[in-house]
Parts: structure tokens; C-alpha cells; sequence
């Protein structure tokens, strides 16, 4: 089954075809992403009417730009999935709309995908992926959550952030120290100078927030008042700016780590699929692959590329519930709002039976 996956839930349009037929990563023929950064830059974050409008201008010819990278034409797609929430109504209407439309005219089925389940499934794609049960950490720029996947489409969450995701506070972080939109690659980077000079690593050291405490929920606000605080009594130089950077990279990476950690004792497990924007951080990889193995288990990631929003996990996460003979109705709906929890599992997904309580 060759699917059509369409993601526009934010600031960039993603298309990619997924082929059931062909193995592990072999099975995305073909995918490309435009990053709206450009854009919004200037207003220092995301402004919705010009995302949907730059989705308008962008998505059709990415369509057709995927399409020939892939070998195929519009007749070859078997289904589409896009993006159906959560995210921007206004963006994710355009996605919906189009991928809708596009069903209708192929007479092929059609799924509304939800963007952080491509997020979960996206290190599915890759060779030897990992199979049920593990945990998810999905840590990206508006959610940091762990689930207990005992299946694709049953998930526990066992935790999640009580205020700022992780990448909302990098964003945020590396705003109030004057770094460029948007902030949080750039920190990374920034913190990344801290070891290249003689440098002092722990020049820093902020609260590791809510690990002194039982629980795996997450917050994040505090720190990033903390990091203020020291920049303002600060010399604010620009060593000074690179070791807070660092100091502030050290306490989100170690509390994720905690946590995780927490998460497969709590579960019983040994794998951990991390998945999001944040999950393309080195310093989080590193320190998870250090904890999973001195555990006796094992981290998976998927390629870098894949970590932001991007057609491939929409793809592939609609594909296999396609596959498995799960339809909509020809309805375009868009959740700007929209609970994991209430998605069916995989093996429950009948024809025309929606992926649990919807609002159009």
C-alpha cells in the first residue's frame, strides 16, 4: 500500500510517501519538508494566519515535487493521511482540506493521523525497529510526555509537563539571553562552545526540576527563571552566555534522563523510543544511550531529519492504520485539541470506525 502522508499541524508543510510493500527504511520512497523559520523570524515566533497562508502557496507543489522523487503519480497512491491534530486549526485545515480532496478524486481511503502518534511511530521506520512494550518520551516544542506503549494505539501516559515543554524552554531561554528564532537549536549550539574553550561545563549548575521528588511529571518554568536570574547578574559575555547555555542544556538533559529512567523501572522495561524536535539534541542522545545500556537495554531515535514535523511519521503512522482497514468518512476535520489516549488500538481500527471521539 503506497500512502500519501500530508503534515501542516504548525510552521512547516511535510510530504512523504510510505510503502507498506518494502521493508524498515526502504519503505519511505520518497519525502521533503518546507520550513517556514524564514518567515516568522522577524516576529520572533509563529504567527498562524501566515502559516496557513504559507501552506496554501507550499503544499501542492511539494505534492507534486514528492511524487516525482518517488517514481509515482498521483494514480499509484493507494491512501492519504495528513494531519488532523493537535496543532493550529488554520494550518491543519489546509492539510486536511487538500488531502481530502485528494481521496475523493483517487477514490482511495483517507485517515486524519494524530501528530504526536507520528511522532511516537516515527523511529518505527528505521531498520530494526523496536516492537511493544516499551516507553515513549515525546519531547518536542509544545509536549513533554512519557508513555507505557503496550501497543500501537494503546498508550498509558505515565507523566507529562506541568507548564513549559522542554523545546518551549530552550526556545524561551535562548530568547531572554538575545539568541536568534528560533532559539533553541541555537542554544545547543551555543552550549556546544562551553566545551571547545576551557571551557567549564559546570560553570553553571541550575536545579534539576522535580527530581527530588517521586513522580515522572516534568516542569520546567522554574529553570527557566533560574537561567534569567543568572544572566542578569552576569557579565553577560559571550563565554558567560555560552557556559549558562551549557548549565541550562545539563539540567533539561538530566531531568529527562531521571525521568526516563523512572519510566522503564516504573514499567518494566528496557526500551525507550524518544521521539520530537528535542530528540535530535546530541548531548540528550549521548546521555540516554548511557543510561539504557548500563541498564541492559537500548534507545531508539529516529534519524535526525525525522525528529521535527515532517510527512514521513504521518506516512508511515497512517499507512499502518490504513493497512489494518481503519477509514474516515469523507468529513474534513481538523483538532486543534486532541487527547493520545483516545485512539483506538491498531488491532480494534475497522472500516469507517474514526480514531476516537473527534470535534470538527
Amino acid at each position: 500500500m503506497r500512502v500519501l502522508g500530508i503534515e501542516t499541524s504548525c510552521d512547516e508543510t511535510g510530504v512523504a510517501v510510505y510503502d507498506t510493500a518494502l521493508a524498515g527504511a526502504a519503505g519511505l520512497r520518497a519525502q521533503a519538508v518546507y520550513s517556514q523559520i524564514a518567515l516568522h523570524a522577524e516576529y520572533g515566533g509563529v504567527v498562524p494566519e501566515l502559516a496557513s497562508r504559507d501552506h496554501v502557496r507550499k503544499l501542492l507543489p511539494l505534492i507534486r515535487q514528492t511524487l516525482a522523487e518517488a517514481g509515482l503519480t498521483v494514480a499509484d497512491i493507494d491512501g492519504v493521511a495528513y494531519t488532523a491534530g493537535p496543532g493550529l486549526v488554520g494550518a491543519l485545515l489546509v492539510g486536511a482540506g487538500v488531502a481530502r480532496s485528494l481521496a475523493w478524486a483517487l477514490d482511495v481511503p483517507a485517515l486524519g493521523v494524530h501528530h504526536m502518534e507520528g511522532h511516537l511511530l516515527a523511529p518505527l521506520i528505521e531498520d530494526d525497529p523496536p516492537e511493544p512494550p516499551f516507553v515513549a518520551l515525546l519531547v518536542s516544542g509544545g509536549h513533554t510526555q512519557l508513555f507505557a506503549v503496550e501497543a500501537i494505539g494503546r498508550y498509558r501516559l505515565l507523566g507529562e509537563t506541568l507548564d513549559d515543554a522542554a523545546g518551549e524552554a530552550f526556545d524561551k531561554t535562548a530568547k531572554l539571553m538575545g539568541l536568534p528564532y528560533p532559539g533553541g537549536p541555537q542554544l545547543a549550539a551555543l552550549a556546544a562552545q562551553s566545551d571547545k574553550e576551557p571551557g567549564q561545563p559546570g560553570a553553571y549548575r541550575f536545579p534539576r526540576p522535580m527530581t527530588n521528588r517521586p513522580g515522572l511529571d516534568f516542569s520546567f518554568s522554574g529553570l527557566k527563571t533560574q537561567v534569567l536570574l543568572a544572566w542578569r547578574d552576569s557579565d553577560q559575555s559571550e563565554r558567560t552566555r555560552a557556559d549558562i547555555a551549557r548549565g541550562f542544556e545539563d539540567a533539561v538533559v538530566e531531568t529527562l534522563a531521571v525521568k526516563c529512567e523512572r519510566a522503564l523501572e516504573a514499567a518494566a522495561g528496557e526500551v525507550l523510543v524518544v521521539a520530537g524536535g528535542v530528540g535530535a539534541n546530541r548531548r540528550l542522545r549521548a546521555r540516554l544511550q548511557a543510561m539504557t545500556a548500563a541498564r541492559g537495554g537500548r534507545v531508539c531515535f529516529p534519524r535526525p531529519e525525522l525528529c521535527t514535523d515532517n510527512g514521513a511519521m504521518i506516512a508511515f503512522a497512517g499507512a499502518l492504520r490504513l493497512a489494518a482497514g481503519q477509514r474516515d468518512d469523507a468529513t474534513v476535520r481538523a483538532l486543534p485539541r486532541w487527547e493520545m489516549a483516545s485512539l483506538p488500538p491498531l488491532a480494534a481500527a475497522g472500516r469507517e470506525s474514526g480514531m476516537g471521539n473527534r470535534e470538527s
